[in-house]
């Protein structure tokens, strides 16, 4: 019963952070569309500042997008009842690691593998 419950925990937080991430996709689409340089408007560093404000805009999108990937993801995981499994080894991922990242993928154990 403790194993349902907390799933329903981890659904929950996943489904408010991929609504959160949705409502911030629009500002963060904008913020990231073409730079206009008007030079007779702008001086260089002006120009230079909003190519960098749009590039970091378009970081952040990506890094959002991927995120976004990634709850939909364990939500199918969820449904298919693959949730909390290691991909590599089959065990099962600590609780505290979804609990700290509900997207995890990998136990601590296969996790480190993969860094070293």
């Amino acid at each position: 019963m403790a194993e349902i419950n907390l799933n329903d925990q981890q659904r929950a937080r996943l489904l408010e952070e991929q609504a959160t991430l949705k409502r911030a996709s629009v500002d963060a689409r904008q913020a990231a569309e073409t730079v206009e340089l008007d030079q007779t408007r702008q001086g260089r560093l002006s120009r230079m500042d909003a190519m960098q404000q749009q590039a970091m805009a378009q970081a952040a999108r990506q890094r959002s997008d991927k995120r976004l990937r990634d709850i939909t993801a364990a939500l199918r995981r969820l449904e298919d009842g693959e949730y909390g499994e290691c991909r590599d080894c089959g065990e099962t991922i600590q609780p505290a690691r979804l609990a700290f990242d509900p997207c995890a993928t990998l136990c601590i154990r296969c996790a480190t593998q993969r860094e070293g």
